[in-house]
């Protein structure tokens, strides 16, 4: 298996002989600026040369029966640096990225300490530059130390470069908060993004509110949690004309009220994470750790409306909400006193094929196109083209396999052991290939 240090003496070594580093992808399905195309691409220093047929080049790599498009993008990554290396850091988060065909993902700030200044925001996007195997966007707290009493160090981070905005892990704690952000923030083109909970309604929860909790005997966290942030902050929205981006929707009622704000052309964007497209909390009944995250498993009813939210476009992107937690933290501990959350970079593509099964244009749509024009990742989520970057993943639909190892340093997934259809066969970062199936 191959580590993050290995990948990235693998990518420089290319980029330190051009000449070396032509690259073909052969005879796959081709996401193109003038459609889908049965196509080769070369690549040649980090950039697309050519589209088209009859094309050679030193490297190929056989993509009968994939797709190729651009590379994946994640708004919502936790890589625990700084703080919790012993759970991720950049390194091996890169390396997983890399596995599950991402070329760009969008690191939260709920690190320790949390990003809430230029100072650290600036540390965190240098020390993302030391990573060639991803690229790596830095998103900063709304309020200082995500306590949710004041602001933090908005102004500073916006002069920093950053551009994305959440106390991830908790809501934005008053509709005052809120409001003041967004006049911190200003005509600056930046986002908030909302993870929706009411926390009043969910302390002492562990799973959804519903029949299963009721059998175990534990607390439970409502749908209503979910929707009365939203519409909070959707009114916040309406008055301030802000961006507005919900993550990790959970509800079909949180899906409605998304679709109204559209259709109202309210600035709001939100996205669903693979283990909502594809459990539900009857997966707790075992009392399974590896199924508790926040927003918790919900009903069959609400599976059913994320996934038509993601297919019809109401929800915009995927996003995987990978959140590593080591086994003592997770299986060890217990469902009532285990960690919340999943990692999902690695198995995220095959997820949502196995789940929805989406045209080739609408799965390049929700896992690469959309996410990076709303994380602003400019070089990422573009067309294949010749001329432009070369930041591509190849993905087969049709490869069935189980995942049951991981290039995480945590594997507290819900998808272990678990049949899945599509995988990536190969990534390109900038050129050069991060991860290929079967490459040691």
């Amino acid at each position: 298996m191959e580590t993050g240090a290995s990948l990235q003496q693998a990518v420089r070594v290319l980029r330190d002989n051009p000449m070396s580093d032509s690259l073909l992808l052969s005879g796959g399905r081709v996401l193109t600026d003038r459609g889908v195309e049965q196509a080769d691409v070369l690549v040649r220093a980090g950039r697309i040369d050519a589209v088209g047929t009859g094309l050679d080049a030193e490297n190929v790599i056989d993509c009968t029966g994939c797709w190729v498009g651009p590379g994946f993008v994640d708004l919502h990554t936790h890589l625990r640096e700084p703080g919790q290396v012993h759970k991720e850091d950049m390194g091996s988060g890169a390396a997983a990225a890399a596995a599950g065909g991402y070329t760009a993902i969008l690191a939260m700030p709920n690190t320790i300490p949390a990003i809430d200044t230029a100072a650290r925001a600036e540390a965190a996007m240098q020390r993302s530059r030391d990573i060639s195997t991803v690229t790596i966007g830095t998103a900063g707290a709304v309020t200082a130390g995500r306590a949710g009493r004041t602001l933090a160090d908005l102004g500073g981070m916006l002069a920093a470069g950053v551009r994305w905005f959440t106390d991830d892990g908790d809501s934005i704690r008053t509709a005052g908060l809120l409001s003041a952000a967004v006049e911190a923030l200003g005509e600056s083109g930046a986002v908030i993004s909302e993870h929706a909970e009411d926390a009043s309604l969910t302390a002492g929860g562990v799973m959804h509110h519903g029949e299963v909790a009721a059998l175990l005997g534990l607390a439970g966290m409502p749908a209503m949690a979910e929707s009365l942030i939203i519409v909070r902050d959707l009114i916040v929205a309406r008055e301030t004309g802000a961006a507005l981006h919900i993550q990790h929707v959970s509800t079909e009622a949180a899906v409605e009220l998304i679709a109204g704000a559209k259709q109202e052309g309210l600035a709001v964007t939100a996205e669903a994470t693979p283990h909502h497209l594809t459990f539900d909390h009857t997966e707790l009944k075992n009392r399974d750790p590896r199924f508790k995250m926040k927003p918790p498993l919900r009903t069959q009813a609400d599976v059913t409306a994320v996934q038509a939210g993601l297919a019809d476009g109401v929800i915009d992107a995927v996003a995987t909400d990978h959140a590593p937690h080591t086994k003592r933290e997770t299986v060890e501990a217990g469902l009532e006193a285990g960690a919340f959350g999943v990692i999902g970079l690695e198995t995220a593509a095959a997820a949502v094929n196995t789940a929805l099964g989406l045209r080739l244009e609408a799965f390049f749509d929700r896992m690469s196109v959309a996410p990076a024009r709303l994380g602003g990742f400019d070089l990422h989520g573009r067309l294949v083209t010749g001329g432009g970057p070369a930041n591509l993943v190849v993905f087969d639909p049709a490869l069935e396999w189980v995942p049951t190892e991981f290039r995480s340093r945590s594997a507290n997934s819900p998808f272990i052991g678990r049949p899945m259809r599509g995988r990536v066969r190969a990534t390109i970062h900038e050129g050069a290939v991060t991860y290929q199936l079967g490459g040691s």
